[in-house]
């Protein structure tokens, strides 16, 4: 991940951990628990436990127009390992 690609994503968690997810952040469901935050070209996967953490599953680098199904795939199984 490039250094501004860094920067973007340390300052959307600085927002998060002021505001909570009512944070002006995009973010939206994929399946079930499984949601996807998006800041610049840069998808995080994640899922919310207990009420209030965020559990990061899985970062990749946008190349099209929809998530490729492996990436969302990699997020799913590991968010079966979590929970």
């Amino acid at each position: 991940m490039s250094k501004p690609d860094r920067a973007d994503v340390l300052e959307t968690f600085k927002a998060i951990e002021k505001y909570g997810l009512s944070a002006p952040i995009s973010m939206r469901q994929i399946r079930g628990k499984l949601w996807e935050l998006r800041i610049s070209q840069t998808r995080i996967f994640y899922v919310i436990v207990e009420s209030d953490t965020m559990v990061l599953l899985h970062v990749y680098k946008k190349q099209g127009q929809k998530a490729p199904e492996r990436e969302i795939e990699t997020a799913l199984q590991r968010m079966a390992e979590f929970i």
